[in-house]
Parts: structure tokens; sequence; C-alpha cells
């Protein structure tokens, strides 16, 4: 029997194998969940960008559409419009496009012919341009040295206007739009029989057909202003040196107007009117006297210089409360910058010139008198 070592009859423990667990990839998981974020945030801007991109393009083609910009419109107030009229798929988008390219400050007020399918930049090209539908229009011409009735007969005459309701304006105690000249008008007005008389410049006009009294007034006292800003730089020193307010001037001009047919002549009558309102020395001019009566006449009577009115100057002292139609250029000139002499009295040539005989005393006007009625025989 063989000796077995009790060494060798130990036996040593036995280690059980533990199974290895793998650890789970979390990396994996993450990536797939960025990866799935970023696909969707692609999905979404991608999505996002085609329907702004959807949003700017043309609408459906279709057949012209007219649209009226109004004056002051902003650019969100346009974009409404264009989407209400079917130029534009989505105003609030339009908006914040034009604001990102810097457009729709310079949109041009006006009725605009656009078409259904037009892109976007033809859109803003065109209303940026001012392209828009030529308006039908009617030309109107006010002759120098008519006055406020006389221009509301001729409108009324024409079918430009209502006569009454064209007056009834030329009376208001208000402020016009854009108008400067006539917020000269003096506070108080006395006696006056139209506020806006001599304010109205005379000229032919092109109006937009269908045009309202409202508005051509305003168009009439605005080309005064143009008219005025072409004079001399001094004008307004020289109204100071005159010792006249801008009514005044008017009101002298509005004679020398009525009185005058001959642009020559306009420096020389003014004169005269200053050296009589200098002296002092009634006007008498019979121009007054036709504007009180409303009528023109080629003689007037003993009794039509004894009309008790604030307009005649043969009555009165100075000059009349206001002017008695409204005057030219020429002879606001005219009255702004007389010429010096001595003459106090005038008198129509009777020979078809339309001309004048001047004279310093009254015995001299009464030999040109004589002359005038001698040049008719």
């Amino acid at each position: 029997m063989n000796h077995i070592d009790d060494e060798m009859l130990e036996s040593k423990p036995v280690k059980a194998k533990k199974a290895k667990r793998k650890k789970p990839r979390i990396w994996l998981v993450s990536f797939w969940v960025c990866f799935s974020l970023l696909f969707l945030m692609v999905i979404v801007a991608v999505s996002g960008l085609y329907y702004v991109w959807n949003q700017l393009s043309p609408t459906k083609a279709g057949a012209p559409i007219e649209v009226t910009i109004t004056k002051g419109m902003s650019a969100n107030s346009v974009s409404k419009l264009l989407e209400e009229n079917g130029i534009i798929k989505n105003s609030f988008i339009f908006g914040y496009y034009l604001v990102l390219k810097d457009e729709g400050a310079n949109f041009q007020a006006g009725k605009y012919k656009l078409n259904p399918g037009m892109d976007k930049a033809e859109v803003i090209a065109k209303l940026n341009a001012g392209d828009v539908i030529a308006e039908e229009t009617v030309t109107f011409t006010i002759p120098e040295g008519y006055s406020v009735e006389q221009i509301a007969d001729k409108l009324s005459a024409e079918g430009l206007g209502d006569r009454e309701k064209f007056i009834a304006l030329a009376n208001e105690d208000r402020s016009w739009s854009g108008a400067e000249t006539v917020l000269l008008l003096p506070n108080e007005l006395e006696n006056v029989k139209y506020r806006l008389e001599g304010y109205l410049f005379p000229d032919t006009y092109e109006f937009v057909k269908g045009i309202s009294e409202e508005e051509m007034i305003i168009r009439l006292l605005r080309e005064q202003d143009r008219k005025l800003a072409t004079l001399p730089e001094d004008w307004v020193d020289q109204l100071d040196v005159l010792g006249l307010t801008m009514h005044e001037l008017l009101t002298i001009a509005s004679l020398i107007e009525r009185e005058v047919v001959v642009d020559e002549e306009r420096p020389i009558v003014a004169g005269v009117i200053y050296n009589r309102l200098a002296k002092p020395m009634r006007l008498q001019i019979d121009a007054t006297i036709q504007y009180a009566l409303g009528k023109q006449k080629d003689v007037l009577s003993y009794e039509d210089t004894e009309l008790d009115s604030p307009y005649n100057t043969y009555q009165i002292d100075g000059l009349p409360p206001g002017p008695i139609a409204n005057p030219s250029l020429e002879s606001i000139k005219a009255a702004l910058y007389p010429d010096e002499h001595n003459y106090f009295y005038y008198v129509t040539k009777k020979d078809g010139t339309q001309t004048h005989l001047f004279a310093e005393t009254f015995s001299q006007h009464e030999r040109n008198i004589e002359k005038s009625k001698q040049a008719t025989q």
C-alpha cells in the first residue's frame, strides 16, 4: 500500500470563478439621444425655413388688383393690406422680411395696380418707386386777379366743384395742411368778405379728377407759398422796411392787380398807392367799389362812390380790410418794390393800350382825363 503524503492529502480551496458583468454602454445611449435631438432640431429648422420660404413665395397668379396706399401708412399696415388683397401670403412674415432688408420706409402713397403672383422683390421695388396708376386729371385755370367768388363760379361752371361749398371753405377760420403764408393772417379780422381772399394763387392747375373743394384750396394755398419762395431773398426784410404785414402787402398787391394790365406799370401804380397812404390821402380806387358791389362796372356812378362799405376807398381812410382779389406774382413784386416818384393820380388811356397817364397834381390829372377822352374821338 502506497504511503500517501499528508501534504498531498491536504486539499487546496478552489475559488469559484465569478461571472464577468458587462457594463451598460451609457455612451452609446447618450449618442443616440443626442443624435435624435439634433436630427429633430434639424427637421424643425428645415421645416421652419421651408415654411418661411413658402410664405414669402408668390401667391397664385390672378387678375390685377388696385391697391391704395395712403400717406403715413406703416410698413406693417401695408403688409396687411397686401395680404388682404392676395398679393402676399403672410403679412407677419413679410413685415419681418421688410425689417431684415431695411425696406418699407420709402413706400410711396398712391393707387397701385398689383398682380397676385408677383415676386416679393418686384412688389417692394414698385412701392419704393411710386409706380402708381396714372390718375385721370383735369386742367383748371384761375386768371390773375380773380376773386374767391369768381373762382367758385368758374369751378361750378366747369363742373369741378360746388360753388357754395368752395365759398364757405374760403371763409373758414382754420389751419390748412402744409400751407404757411395763410398762417400769417391776423388773429382778428374785421369786415373781411372772405378770409382766404388774396391767398389763393392764380395759375393753371392740373387736378386729379374728383378732387374735393378742400383739397383744391390747399393746393392753391401751397402754390402761393412756392411762388413767394421765388422772390428775392430780402423780401421779408423789405416788408419791415415798408412797415407792412403780409396781409397788408397782399391787399396792396390785389389793388394793383385789379387796376393794372401792363406789367411795366405795376411798380408805378404801387408808388401812387404808397404816396397816397403817406400823405395821407384816400386811395379812391374804383376796383374796391366793384368788389364791394360784387360785379364789374365800366363806369361808376356818384351813388356808387357813396356806397357804405368797409371796402369803399372813396369813403374810408387807408387800406380796405383785406385783399379784393388774388394777385399775381408780378403784382406782389410791385407792392414789395414800388417805384419812387411824385405821382398821386392816374387815368386809363382810351386808346386800347390799357396803359395809364400819370400826374403829380390834380390839375395835371384833369388834363390827362381830357387827353384820354380825346383818344376815343
